[in-house]
């Protein structure tokens, strides 16, 4: 079906019908501008939304718990989904806002050319029938005249009363109006032919062309509708399997709120370490002259409680500390945290115990780190050094010789901060076993393991420090275990209670025993420095482990480990590293053992 053989007398029609498809599709592309407008929109604004509620520095100690790293993943995959929301809008203006807006203008410019033609055509067949109509009315005039011309000449002739020159004048009359009208008879016709061969050409060739063209126009429009159309669903559906994972992330966070380690969580981080207080004693004032005899004889022996008592009863370390923030639980307390407030200590000793060791713990952990990071600037300066010297073109060695200076004074300075805070550390380990009772004080995994030992009592045998600041930081990088955050295992049977307020003091009965040796100078060394102790068979992982309390070590699931010590009867059997000159306890019920025959 075509246009110009079926509508060939509709060019008014096919004009308007032109305009308003490319009415139409102009359309649709302020439609797809204005989409990209509120994709960009909506991407900012998500962006602005998840910049309002990231947590502030001062909110990071709270998100150790699990509903808020959930929160925290789930801003990040929000943060996610807007950049997917700006590259949909990205690639509609790129691949098809743009296009369309060319597409327009070439077909505006089509259509006008191909109008203008049709109306050409038509103006020349309106001119030509025209040219038609006039010689027929010349043709029909000079018809008539001639008649009339051979009427006069007919009645001229038969009035005898009439001269002859009065005849012959109307017989040549007659004769020039016989020959316009043949001329006029001529061009007629041949007016006639030539309209009606320019008819022809119009409506079967000229104008089917350009109705062929407009046809083709609105064709190659509409397709190209069908095609945006397409183009924009594919570039949704290109970043939706990318969204479809934001949300898997979503659920995924949210599956790893639990409710139990988070219970844990604020049990480690609030306990102060003291025991509850006991029974007031009876004061018999019927007997108040053997008072002071009976009561030695009849009160139990209890703790001085009386400077630990809060306003409801309870055990502090000292003075009411405010919290405030929402129910009291999600927010700092920094009358709790060293370096803030006025009153803090150095040494922490104003916290309650546990408070004191995990903050020096905090504190040992970040001086370590830096030790680490010192080291490694200076051995990329000693590397420089050498560089220099081999070739002097590259720089003066001497102009580094400042910053090693510097970097083995800072080295020095690290390492006595971190000596005096292990001495600090240590203190409170052996004040959280004098609270402890007896019973709490038979077996208890160490903080640092037996095999990592405290950098306090190493050896530094250069003068300056470095190499035994280098090997120290390396060394306790291995010896920190994590032990804030408890581990559930499905499949794993279930992990003996630890024992809380260990130390690092021989008392503990786990630490490693100290000797002086001869020309010492009386200074104290770990044996296990010496001499490692024999292993008495080797076990395998039957489930992984992470460390859950102090002095345990992690193992991963079928890990091939030397057992050092065995189960004594609390559930942990102590091991060594094969790779790794490491050693601490793990559940007895987590390995399957096997002793050797001697």
């Amino acid at each position: 079906m075509s246009w110009g053989t079926e509508l060939w007398d509709q060019y008014e029609n096919l004009s308007l019908h032109t305009q308003k498809g490319i009415e139409f599709l102009e359309r649709y592309g302020h439609f797809i501008r204005d989409r990209c407008t509120i994709e960009v929109e909506y991407a900012a604004k998500l962006r602005r939304l998840v910049k309002s509620y990231q947590p502030k520095k001062k909110e990071e100690e709270d998100y150790q718990y699990s509903p808020c790293r959930a929160f925290k993943l789930e801003l990040n995959e929000v943060n996610d989904q807007a950049g997917q929301r700006e590259l949909i809008a990205e690639n509609l203006q790129a691949n098809v806002l743009r296009e369309l807006n060319i597409l327009v203008k070439d077909f505006k410019e089509d259509r006008k050319k191909h109008l203008q033609e049709g109306a050409r055509l038509m103006a020349s067949l309106a001119g030509q029938i025209g040219n038609l109509e006039r010689a027929r009315k010349a043709y029909e005039k000079a018809f008539r005249e001639a008649e009339r011309a051979l009427d006069n000449y007919q009645r001229a002739d038969a009035d005898l009363n009439l001269s002859r020159a009065e005849v012959e004048k109307q017989r040549m009359n007659m004769t020039v109006k016989t020959q316009q009208c043949e001329e006029a008879k001529t061009e007629y016709a041949n007016q006639l032919q030539k309209t009606n061969d320019m008819q022809t050409l119009h409506y079967h060739t000229a104008m089917p062309d350009v109705f062929q063209h407009l046809q083709e126009l609105d064709e190659k429009r509409v397709k190209n509708m069908r095609n945006y159309m397409m183009k924009s669903v594919a570039i949704e559906r290109a970043v939706a399997p990318i969204i479809e994972q934001c949300l898997d992330g979503i659920e995924k966070a949210a599956n790893e709120i639990n409710e139990k380690e988070d219970t844990l969580l604020v049990i480690e981080r609030y306990k102060s370490g003291f025991q509850p207080p006991g029974d007031f004693p009876f004061e018999d004032l019927s007997a108040a002259k053997s008072y002071d005899s009976n009561s030695q004889l009849s009160q139990p022996v209890m703790q001085p409680i009386h400077n630990h008592l809060t306003v409801k009863g309870t055990v502090s370390g000292g003075k009411i500390k405010k919290r405030v923030g929402l129910f009291g639980i999600f927010s700092s307390n920094k009358n709790n945290v060293p370096g803030y407030g006025d009153g803090a200590k150095e040494d922490c000793s104003d916290l309650p115990p546990n408070q004191r060791k995990k903050r020096l713990q905090q504190r040992i952990d970040e001086i370590q780190a830096k030790i680490q990071q010192e080291t490694a600037a200076r051995d990329g300066l000693m590397k420089m050094k050498g560089v220099y010297e081999q070739n002097p073109a590259l720089g003066d060695p001497m102009s580094i010789e400042g910053q090693l200076n510097e970097s083995s004074h800072k080295l020095d300075k690290l390492g006595a901060e971190l000596t005096k805070f292990q001495g600090y550390f240590d203190e409170a380990m052996r004040a959280g076993l004098n609270l402890s009772s007896p019973s709490q004080i038979s077996r208890k995994p160490t903080s640092n393991g037996s095999a990592t030992r405290p950098l306090s009592s190493r050896r530094s045998s250069h003068s300056g420090g470095e190499e035994s600041l280098s090997r120290s930081a390396s060394d306790s990088s291995v010896s920190n275990v994590n032990t804030s955050q408890p581990v559930h295992k499905k499949s794993a049977p279930g992990t003996p209670q630890p024992i809380h307020g260990s130390t690092n003091s021989p008392e503990s009965g786990l630490g490693a025993s100290r000797t002086s040796l001869p020309g010492s100078g009386g200074e104290e060394y770990y044996l296990d420095e010496l001499e490692a102790q024999p292993p008495l068979g080797t076990c395998r992982a039957l489930y992984p482990f992470d460390a859950t309390s102090e002095g345990s070590i992690p193992m991963y699931d079928g890990e091939e480990l030397y057992m050092i010590e065995l189960d004594q009867g609390d559930g942990w059997t102590r091991v060594r590293r094969i790779s790794q000159p490491i050693e601490g306890f793990v559940p007895t019920s987590y390995i399957e053992c096997n002793l050797y025959n001697t």
